[in-house]
């Protein structure tokens, strides 16, 4: 799989990006959410995994942009705020999953899974 990881955190984005390399998934990283959401117009990707507190643009609005350009694709939103609000918000613009920080790289990789296709 393809797999967007947008993420400011560099020590978040590494881990991610090393647990899903040694699984065999193609990675691309992006360090903001104008960066993510660039690269979303330009590559098809399988699966986006993003902070929801980032510069330049949230996780929120590279969810809204995802559902704009008409893309069908899962989207795990991180994020250090288990707000029940913040959570609720992102479940009704889309996401398919919602991960509170800190977690387990393999609690990640299990949560991917669901989506790989069969």
């Amino acid at each position: 799989m393809l797999i967007l990881i947008a993420e400011d955190d560099e020590l978040i984005l590494k881990t991610i990006e090393h647990k899903l390399l040694k699984e065999g998934h193609e990675v691309i990283l992006t360090r903001n959410g104008k960066e993510a959401i660039e690269t979303l117009k330009e590559k098809d990707v399988d699966l986006a995994i993003t902070d929801i507190m980032m510069p330049f643009a949230s996780g929120i609005e590279i969810l809204s942009a995802i559902q704009t350009m008409g893309k069908q694709l899962p989207v795990i939103m991180l994020s250090g705020m288990g707000q029940e609000e913040v959570v609720l918000n992102a479940f009704d613009l889309g996401a398919s999953d919602f991960i509170v920080k800190p977690f387990s790289p393999n609690e990640l990789m299990l949560r991917i899974k669901r989506f790989m296709p069969k």
